[in-house]
C-alpha cells in the first residue's frame, strides 16, 4: 500500500511538473513540403470534420483575400487546390472531414467546373462566389456574410495586410472589402458601405496601400498603418490581442500559408504575426514581449520559417519581464575614482544588456534610461506594478582602498530567496569568467532593492571603480559589452 502511494505521489507531482513546464511557453509547426501540406495540416490540426469546405486557388492570392470570414463563419477550413482539376492530396482531405458542401471562392479561371464537376461525383454541394474583379469577389462574400456593423478595407492587390486584419474581421463578422490596383474603392464598394449602417472603417495599411482618399470617404476610419507590413501586423497584434498568450507565425512575403491559417487564427482567437525567414522584424519582436506572447504556431516549414525562429520562441525567456535597474542616477552620481562615475558606468551595460534581453524576446522594464534618480522606492515599486518575472540591480563598487578589486553579486533571503540565490549565482559565475575579475561570490544582503521586491532579486557589483586594474575594464567599451553579454547568459542559464 505504501509503495502505490508513492507511485501516485510521484505520478501526480510529475503531472504538475508538466503541466509548469508546458504553461512557459511552446511552438507547434503546421508545415510541410508545400502549400497544398500546410493547408491541409492545419486543417487536421483545427477540424476533426466539417460539414464545409472553403477551396481557393493555390497561386490566386486575391479572390481569397476576403475569404477569411466566409470560413470562419460556417467553421470551415480552407484549403488550396490548382486549377484545372482538384488536387489529389486536398481531394482527401476533404474525405477525411465528410464534407457535405464546398464553396469555391472565385471564377472559373481561378477553380474550373472540372472540380466543380468532381466535387458533384463524390455528393458535394458546390457553391461559387465569383465575381468580375477581386474587389467584386470580396463584395459578393460581404453579401454572404450579413449585415455588420463594421467593415475592413485593405489593399487588393497586396496580401500581407488584409491577411493580418483577418482572424479579427472573421471573429467578428466584418467583412474583409478591397481597393483596387489604383488604392481606390470602386463604385460598387462605396455602393455596399453605403447601403449599411456602418459604425466604423477598419483600415488596415498605410497610405500607399489604402490611399488618404479612400480614407477620408468611409464612415469613422481607423487606420493601422507602419512603416512595413511587419509593422501593420504588430499594431494589429497589440490592439486586438494584448490579453491572449498564444499567436501565430508566418513568412510575410508568403501568402498561401497566412491564408489557409487565418481560419484557425480566428477560431483560437490569435494574431497572425509576419516575420522574415531567418529574423523577427523590431515590431513583432516589441510585440511579442509586450503583449506576452508565449505560445506560437507556426504556419510553414522550416524554409519559410527557419528552424532558428522556431527555437527562439521556444526559450523560455520568452514573454517574461525583466526589469533592468542602473543603479544611482541624475543627483546621485554613485561611487567614482579613476576618473569614472558609477552611473553613467551602470546605465551603458544595462542599455546593453537590455538590447540583449530584447532580441530574446523578453519584455524589458529600465528603472531609468537617462541620467535621472528614481528613489529606491520607486524602482520598488516599477518592479511591482509591471508584473516582473525578475529584477537585475547594476552597480559597480568602491573601497577607501584602491587594493579592492572583482565581481560580487547580492541576493536578500525576504522573498524568492532560493531562486533569488539561483539567479545570483548563475550571473556571478558568468562575469567572472567574462571580465576575468577576482571573484568575490555571491553573498546576502539586505539592500533595499532586492529586500523589497518579490520577484527574484539581485543586485550586481560589476568591478571596483577605486582599483586601477577593475576601472580600466570599466572604463573599455570592449569589456562592458562583456559585462553586459554575461548578466545576460547568467540569466538565460537561470531560465534554462
Amino acid at each position: 500500500m505504501k509503495k502505490n502511494l508513492t507511485a501516485c505521489f510521484f505520478v501526480l507531482i510529475l503531472s504538475l511538473f508538466v503541466t509548469l513546464e508546458a504553461s512557459a511557453g511552446s511552438t507547434t509547426r503546421l508545415g510541410g513540403q508545400d502549400r497544398f501540406d500546410v493547408a491541409i495540416n492545419v486543417s487536421k490540426s483545427g477540424w476533426p470534420s466539417a460539414s464545409t469546405v472553403v477551396l481557393a486557388n493555390w497561386e490566386a492570392f486575391g479572390d481569397a483575400l476576403a475569404a477569411t470570414p466566409l470560413a470562419y463563419k460556417y467553421n470551415a477550413p480552407m484549403l488550396l487546390t490548382k486549377p484545372g482539376a482538384l488536387t489529389p492530396r486536398t481531394k482527401e482531405e476533404i474525405k477525411r472531414l465528410r464534407a457535405k458542401n464546398v464553396i469555391i471562392v472565385g471564377g472559373t479561371i481561378s477553380v474550373s467546373n472540372t472540380i466543380v464537376n468532381e466535387l458533384k461525383a463524390m455528393g458535394i454541394s458546390v457553391k461559387r462566389i465569383a465575381g468580375n474583379s477581386r474587389m467584386e469577389v470580396a463584395n459578393n462574400i460581404s453579401k454572404e456574410l450579413g449585415a455588420s456593423s463594421k467593415v475592413v478595407i485593405a489593399d487588393g492587390f497586396n496580401f500581407p495586410d488584409a491577411l493580418s486584419i483577418a482572424p479579427y474581421a472573421a471573429r467578428n463578422g466584418y467583412p474583409i472589402l478591397l481597393t483596387n490596383n489604383k488604392h481606390n474603392l470602386e463604385q460598387s464598394t462605396q455602393n455596399l458601405i453605403n447601403s449599411r449602417n456602418i459604425s466604423q472603417t477598419i483600415i488596415s495599411g498605410g497610405p500607399l496601400s489604402v490611399s488618404d482618399t479612400v480614407y477620408k470617404s468611409v464612415p469613422n476610419p481607423r487606420r493601422f498603418g507602419g512603416n512595413s507590413r511587419y509593422e501593420v501586423s504588430a499594431n494589429i497584434a497589440n490592439a486586438y490581442f494584448s490579453s491572449r498568450s498564444n499567436a501565430f507565425v508566418t513568412k510575410g512575403t508568403i501568402f498561401a500559408d497566412a491564408l489557409t491559417g487565418s481560419v484557425l487564427a480566428a477560431k483560437r482567437n490569435a494574431p497572425i504575426l509576419l516575420i522574415e525567414s531567418n529574423s523577427i522584424p523590431k515590431p513583432i519582436k516589441s510585440s511579442i514581449a509586450n503583449n506576452e506572447f508565449t505560445n506560437f504556431t507556426i504556419l510553414g516549414g522550416p524554409i519559410s520559417v527557419s528552424e532558428s525562429i522556431n527555437n527562439m520562441l521556444k526559450k523560455k525567456i520568452v514573454g517574461q519581464t525583466i526589469v533592468i535597474d542602473p543603479g544611482h542616477g541624475g543627483k546621485d552620481p554613485g561611487a567614482s575614482g579613476n576618473g569614472l562615475v558609477e552611473k553613467e558606468i551602470v546605465l551603458d551595460v544595462s542599455k546593453r544588456v537590455n538590447s540583449k534581453l530584447f532580441n530574446s524576446l523578453a519584455k524589458v522594464v529600465m528603472t531609468r534610461e537617462s541620467d535621472t534618480y528614481p528613489t529606491l522606492e520607486a524602482r520598488v515599486n516599477q518592479a511591482e506594478k509591471s508584473g516582473a518575472d525578475m529584477f537585475v540591480s547594476i552597480h559597480v563598487n568602491s573601497f577607501t582602498s584602491g587594493a579592492a578589486s572583482g565581481t560580487e553579486t547580492w541576493y536578500d533571503s525576504t522573498y524568492a530567496a532560493a531562486a533569488s540565490k539561483e539567479l545570483a549565482e548563475e550571473i556571478q559565475k558568468e562575469l567572472v569568467k567574462a571580465l576575468g575579475t577576482n571573484d568575490r561570490g555571491v553573498k546576502e544582503g539586505g539592500f533595499y532593492v532586492v529586500k523589497h521586491t518579490k520577484m527574484p532579486s539581485v543586485l550586481v557589483e560589476l568591478a571596483f571603480i577605486s582599483n586601477s586594474s577593475d576601472a580600466d575594464k570599466l572604463a573599455s567599451n570592449t569589456y562592458r559589452q562583456k559585462a553586459a553579454d554575461a548578466i545576460y547568459r547568467g540569466i538565460m542559464n537561470y531560465y534554462n
